[in-house]
């Protein structure tokens, strides 16, 4: 009897407890270093969705291992909603590439989809290259002479070139970086040859003339690069990688927090302002329910893992 009671007391505090959230400060774990592409969308997002909520949103960058360490910490807090994950498309990747100290699907509950900005495949300004099909036939010609650069092991940049490798039969080799910057220096001073660059941290140097775009990743051509077709428009078909940005929470978090995230989240993605200030960056708010964001990340999942097996790619 007296068990009973007490779980009635439980039920009936639920949604006193949901109805005042948030009553403190919300901390947002962004996995990656400060200054990065994730990170400057999340300090937008979150001043944006510090006004919705009425409390302050602070950010908290854990990076390493591909942003499996902030994400881990994430996992293993407290499910109150004020400990809330921003990551990105390294979390779809990772569980192809290492073992992790949590599982995506038991451990995580997914708000919403934030944003999405595609990638564009650069050359050199001087390149031979004037599109992905001239790339493709010289890569074709001579296997293992070309290269392609990337801003990590196990990175949505390398993913994109391991894709084509397996969509084309192209042997092309895999240069990998410290981050997106010294990858784009060499990609400009011809070191390497070809990079799927991030929209956001690629267009400066497009439309400066130090860098020739073949191709963007997208399904649709960009607005900004209305010249550029698409890879999938460049003979290859099914090919689309987007960037993409999120917002978890650990397993457990009552389903009203859930919901009121959620909600926050596609208000502040509706807002003018919002927009623009993403817009300038390149990225392109999306808004999803959390059904509609886990069946995404599934499917992100299962395609990088069959990339990774398809193409035996390892990391240390």
């Amino acid at each position: 009897m007296k068990a009973g009671l007490a779980f009635c007391a439980v039920l009936a505090g639920a949604p006193v407890y949901a109805a005042g959230y948030p009553s403190q400060t919300i901390t947002l774990v962004v996995p990656y270093a400060a200054g990065g592409g994730a990170d400057n969308a999340a300090r937008i997002l979150a001043k944006a969705l510090g006004e919705q909520l009425g409390q302050s949103i602070v950010i908290d960058n854990k990076s390493g291992a591909s942003g499996s360490i902030g994400a881990s910490l994430v996992a293993r807090s407290a499910p109150d909603g004020y400990t809330v994950l921003y990551d990105a498309s390294a979390f779809a990747i990772n569980p192809a590439l290492r073992k992790l100290p949590y599982d995506w699907k038991k451990d995580f509950i997914p708000v919403s989809q934030a944003v999405r900005v595609p990638n564009v495949m650069v050359v050199a300004k001087n390149s031979p290259f004037n599109s992905l099909g001239d790339f493709i036939a010289a890569a074709k010609a001579q296997p293992g002479k070309y290269t392609f650069a990337s801003y990590g092991p196990g990175s949505l940049a390398q993913m994109a070139g391991e894709l084509l490798k397996k969509d084309t039969g192209i042997d092309i080799v895999h240069i990998p970086y410290k981050g997106g910057a010294p990858a784009l220096v060499d990609v400009i001073s011809g070191q390497v040859d070809t990079y799927f660059a991030n929209a956001a941290s690629s267009l400066g140097y497009i439309t400066g003339g130090q860098l020739k775009a073949l191709a963007v990743t997208s399904p649709q051509r960009m607005s900004e690069l209305p010249n550029v077709p698409t890879v999938a428009e460049s003979g290859i078909n099914n090919f689309a990688v987007e960037e993409w940005n999120g917002f978890l929470v650990p397993a457990h978090t009552p389903a009203d927090v859930v919901e009121k995230l959620q909600g926050a989240v596609s208000a502040v993605l509706a807002r003018d302002d919002v927009k623009t200030q993403l817009g300038k960056l390149g990225l392109v708010p999306v808004g999803s329910s959390p059904k509609q964001f886990a069946d995404f990340i599934d499917a992100e999942v299962q395609r990088w893992t069959e990339v990774v097996k398809a193409n035996n790619i390892v990391t240390n």
